[in-house]
C-alpha cells in the first residue's frame, strides 16, 4: 500500500514526522529547566534543631519550653541563612547537613525579625568542608518555575517540591506582622520547610520559604531576593540597622472631588498626607494636606501603588524598603496646587512609628508589680496571648490601641 503513495506525499509525511520530533524534543527540554548540580545544592542544605524558652505574656515571670525544627542553607563566608522564626527565643541550636548524621552546635550571628531572616554559623570547620555555597539571584518573574528544598514534617530526609511564582506583592509577614514584599508560590511549604531555599533553574536563590496560607490550598510565600539582599548588605558594616520608615499617615486619592479640592489635575495621581508622626524624616519638609505624586521618580497611583517590575504593581513603600538606614529618598508633591520636590533622610526604622510594639522575640517582657497588681507595656504578644482567635477574644480597648499611632504626649501604652 505504501508503494502506491506518490514520492512528493512521502516527503511531506517524512517532513511532518521530523518536525514533530523536533517539537517534542524542545518541549522535553523546556519542561526540564534544571541546569545545576543537584548534589552540590543538596549538600548545602541543613536541618536546624532549636530549643527555645518562649515568654508567657499573661505571666511575664514564666517561660514555656519548646523544641522545633526548620531548614537552612549555606551561603558565603561559612554562614547559614534561615528564617528568624526558626530560631526565635532560642537557648540552644544545632544543625545537621543533608546526608550526614552528626549534629553541630550553631550560634546566631544576626536576626532580622521584621523580615523573618537570620544568619547562623558553626565554629567547627569540619561542618563546612566540601560545601558549595548557594548564590543569590534577582527577583523572579511571574510564572517562573522554582524548586523548594527543606526538611518538612513527616520525615527526616531532605524533600524537594516544585511550583511556579504566581504573585509578587507586599504581604504581612506572619512572624512580625510587618508589611514587606513577598512572593507567592504554589509549591508545598509545610512545617519544617521554613528557612529552606527557593531556587531557580540555575540553582540560584530567589527566595527563602517562609509561610503558608492555611485557609487555601497550595499557597505558600517566600522572602524574595531583594529583601534578602537588603538584609545581607545591611550587615556588611557589622551592624543590623533594619528597614527605614517614612512616618506618614496617608489616604488614597480616588475621589474626583477630593482631587479638585487639593488642586490635583485629571492626569495626575498620588496619595494625600493626613498626618506626620513625631520624629518622622518628613517633619518640616512634608506637611499635612500635601499630595505625594512620586517617590524616587516613580509615579504613585491613586491607590498608593507603583510599578516595580515590568507591569507588576505593589505599594509605594517598595521604594522606601530598598533603601538602607541613613540613605535618602526624593519625593515629588503638590502643595497648594504647586509642585515641589524634597529629599528625605531615612534615619528612622519602621518600628519607631508604632504606639504598640508588634511581635517581640529574644527578650523577656518588662513588668512591674505594685500592691499585688502587675503592670506591663502593651505589645501584640500580650494581645495574642488571648488565643488563636485573639482578634475576637482580646479586650476591645487593647485592640483599639493596637491600631493607634504615637504622639509627642503618648509613646507607649
Amino acid at each position: 500500500m505504501l508503494n502506491t503513495i506518490s514520492k512528493p506525499f512521502k516527503r511531506v509525511v517524512l517532513g511532518l514526522l521530523i518536525i514533530n520530533l523536533i517539537v517534542l524534543s524542545f518541549i522535553f527540554k523546556a519542561g526540564n529547566t534544571q541546569s545545576y548540580n543537584e548534589q552540590q545544592v543538596r549538600g548545602a542544605i541543613v536541618k536546624i534543631y532549636s530549643v527555645r524558652n518562649r515568654p508567657n505574656y499573661q505571666k511575664p515571670w514564666e517561660t514555656v519550653f519548646k523544641r522545633s525544627t526548620g531548614s537552612g542553607f549555606v551561603i558565603n563566608d561559612d554562614q547559614i541563612l534561615t528564617n528568624a522564626h526558626v530560631v526565635a527565643d532560642q537557648t540552644f541550636v544545632e544543625v545537621r547537613r543533608h546526608g550526614q548524621a552528626r549534629r553541630y552546635k550553631a550560634h546566631i550571628i544576626s536576626v532580622a525579625h521584621e523580615v523573618d531572616l537570620a544568619i547562623l554559623s558553626v565554629k567547627n570547620e569540619n561542618f563546612f568542608s566540601g560545601v558549595t555555597p548557594l548564590k543569590l539571584a534577582d527577583l523572579p518573574e511571574i510564572r517562573q518555575e522554582v524548586t523548594v528544598y527543606g526538611f518538612p514534617t513527616g520525615g527526616s530526609a531532605l524533600s524537594t517540591t516544585r511550583g511556579i511564582v504566581s504573585r509578587i506583592e507586599h504581604r504581612y509577614y506572619a512572624h512580625s506582622s510587618e508589611l514587606f514584599l513577598a512572593a507567592q508560590i504554589d509549591a508545598a511549604i509545610n512545617s519544617g520547610n521554613s528557612g529552606g531555599p527557593v531556587l531557580n533553574g540555575n540553582g540560584q536563590i530567589v527566595g527563602v520559604a517562609m509561610q503558608t496560607r492555611t485557609s487555601a490550598d497550595n499557597i505558600g510565600y517566600m522572602v524574595p531576593a531583594p529583601i534578602i539582599r537588603h538584609f545581607l548588605e545591611d550587615l556588611e558594616d557589622g551592624s543590623l540597622d533594619g528597614f527605614p520608615g517614612l512616618g506618614l499617615i496617608y489616604q488614597w486619592m480616588g475621589n474626583p472631588g477630593m482631587k479638585r479640592k487639593y488642586g490635583v489635575s485629571r492626569n495626575q495621581t498620588g496619595i494625600f498626607v493626613r498626618h506626620i508622626l513625631p520624629e518622622s524624616p518628613a517633619a518640616g519638609l512634608i506637611r499635612e494636606g500635601d499630595v505625594i505624586l512620586a517617590i524616587d521618580g516613580h509615579p504613585i497611583a491613586d491607590d498608593g501603588t507603583v510599578i516595580f517590575q515590568q507591569e507588576d504593581r505593589t505599594i509605594f513603600n517598595y521604594y522606601v524598603d530598598i533603601h538602607q538606614i541613613n540613605e535618602t529618598v526624593s519625593v515629588e508633591l503638590l502643595r497648594n496646587s504647586k509642585p515641589q520636590k524634597v529629599v528625605l533622610k531615612l534615619d528612622k526604622q519602621k518600628q519607631d512609628f508604632r504606639l504598640v510594639s508588634l511581635e517581640q522575640y529574644d527578650q523577656q517582657p518588662r513588668y512591674f508589680i505594685y500592691g499585688g497588681i502587675v503592670f506591663t507595656p502593651l505589645t501584640k504578644n500580650l494581645i495574642k496571648s488571648w488565643g488563636s482567635n485573639w482578634s475576637k477574644t482580646a479586650p476591645k480597648e487593647l485592640l483599639m490601641e493596637l491600631s493607634n499611632w504615637p504622639s509627642t504626649e503618648k509613646k507607649e501604652v
